[in-house]
């Protein structure tokens, strides 16, 4: 079975749920016919045979009471006709007489107690009346009247056997009847209930996968207030939110190409024009000699800009290349990337312990700690006049066990609550004016690839950023949990 879209079918199961649901609903159907049936034959059967014993024991009374020999055989035999026995039985004492016989047979096969019946025994019973031969012989042994200890009948199973098919016979039909009317009903309403709504749902599904871009594809909501509704409302909810993200994604993929473009000839002109400024240092001019540096640092940032821009355009980063690196001397080199020497206004503290290191790429942790001092520095930097014992950057680094903690912190400004909510996301978690927010997008990338954690640490002055970086053969979430226990 297929249904077709503006892309092409779209195909459904031929041995779907409706088909699923027919086939259980009829197993069971048949398997509450089959337990109503076996102890309907059963009682048929337990019936049936006292019906005889009723009457065999309102015929002991007469023929008991008769003397003996009196009772003519013609009247034996109809008397024992009416019964449907071959034979007469009556315990009473010590002695049991025969109180009729139409022919005495030679052997009797089974033996059917009425006095005391289990549940069990009657199953057999009935099974035993359906299916042996005809000529088998029973014997049924009841209450006797009066003072007699107990009275037996001999009878052929064939007149039960016959009354067993058709009470049988008459069940099936009117079986079938009830179990018919009662499939239909019952797959009827399951159909309109659960699978014709669990089949549109599907089909909607499939439809969206076809072109998830699509509003007319996202799934209409019914009035249902139960499981079914509920499922359509977040369906409905989730197909409007992909289709959203992916047009934003889609204009994001065409502003990114057309931005990484931009950049790439911007790049090249920003580093024409600083070879020509680095040459403005040679001027002698105060003017020029004062104003020559913030170009240069302009020019300079205006180009990591670019390639940063650049850099998290890339489909994906390169995997780390994980060695064991000194934590100490890659903190410093991040300190000569910076600029700030002991005469500058914004205050450098590192505390290191003595012969850290870490199992980490030196690139790209070098990457890391540079987006998060700089970020620091702009932070410090904004507002100026700055004074070393006020603004400053702080750097620490110890090991726990197998990971690596470093801390990177200021006595800044800090984070507005809603920069908060986005700190990681490119674009988003900037707070400085012009700035993208591209720096934290990249660190998160780069220590998520080392398997480690990056999270703004809340209650500080300024803002830190605690990072984990466990050794390669360390699991996060286990040593998590054994310092919380230790």
């Amino acid at each position: 079975m297929t249904d077709l879209d503006d892309k092409g079918p779209v195909r459904v199961p031929r041995f779907g749920l409706s088909g699923k649901l027919l086939v259980v609903t009829i197993l069971f159907v048949m398997i509450a016919q089959v337990l109503i049936y076996v102890p309907s034959v059963s009682v048929f059967r337990l019936n049936w045979l006292n019906d005889r014993l009723a009457a065999a024991r309102t015929a002991a009374l007469v023929l008991y009471a008769a003397p003996s020999g009196m009772v003519p055989d013609d009247l034996a035999r109809d008397i024992l006709s009416s019964i449907g026995a071959q034979a007469v039985v009556m315990k009473t004492g010590q002695t049991r007489r025969l109180l009729a016989v139409a022919e005495m047979p030679t052997e009797t096969h089974r033996n059917f107690d009425l006095r005391e019946v289990g549940w069990l025994d009657a199953v057999k019973g009935a099974y035993h009346g359906l299916f042996d031969d005809k000529d088998t012989m029973l014997q049924v042994i009841g209450s006797a009247p009066r003072d007699g200890e107990f009275l037996e009948i001999l009878i052929r199973n064939e007149p039960l056997q016959r009354a067993m098919l058709r009470f049988s016979r008459n069940v099936l039909v009117a079986s079938l009847i009830i179990s018919a009317s009662t499939l239909a009903l019952v797959y009827l309403a399951l159909h309109f209930m659960f699978v014709r709504p669990m089949r549109r749902i599907t089909r909607n599904i499939m439809a969206f996968r076809a072109d998830p871009e699509n509003p007319s594809r996202t799934i209409k909501v019914s009035k249902r207030n139960d499981e079914i509704g509920v499922t359509e409302r977040e369906l409905a909810s989730m197909q409007s939110n992909l289709t959203s993200m992916l047009h934003q994604r889609a204009r994001l993929a065409a502003l990114g190409l057309a931005v990484s473009k931009i950049n790439h000839d911007l790049r090249n002109m920003l580093a024409s024009a600083q070879l020509v400024s680095d040459q403005l240092s040679s001027v002698k001019d105060p003017k020029v000699q004062r104003f020559a540096p913030k170009l240069l640092r302009t020019l300079e940032r205006a180009i990591e800009f670019c390639q940063s821009t650049l850099s998290y355009g890339r489909a994906q980063e390169a995997p780390p290349d994980r060695r064991m690196i000194p934590v100490e001397s890659l903190v410093e080199e991040v300190h000569e990337t910076l600029g700030l020497d002991a005469d500058s206004n914004i205050g450098w503290i590192v505390s290191i312990e003595r012969g850290l290191e870490m199992d980490a790429d030196h690139d790209h942790m070098f990457r890391v700690l540079l987006n998060l001092t700089r970020n620091a520095l702009q932070a410090l930097e904004a507002r100026a006049p700055n004074n070393a014992l006020r603004d400053q950057i702080r750097v620490t680094g110890r090991r726990e066990g197998g990971v690596v903690v470093i801390e990177v912190s200021d006595t800044g400004p800090g984070f507005p609550p809603r920069a908060r909510e986005h700190l990681f996301q490119a674009f988003s978690g900037s707070t400085r004016p012009g700035g993208t927010g591209l720096g934290l997008a990249i660190a998160a990338e780069l220590v998520r690839a080392h398997g480690g954690e990056i999270r703004l640490v809340e209650g500080t002055i300024g803002a830190t950023f605690h990072l984990t970086i466990p050794d390669q053969a360390v699991d996060l979430d286990s040593w998590r949990e054994e310092r919380a226990s230790a």
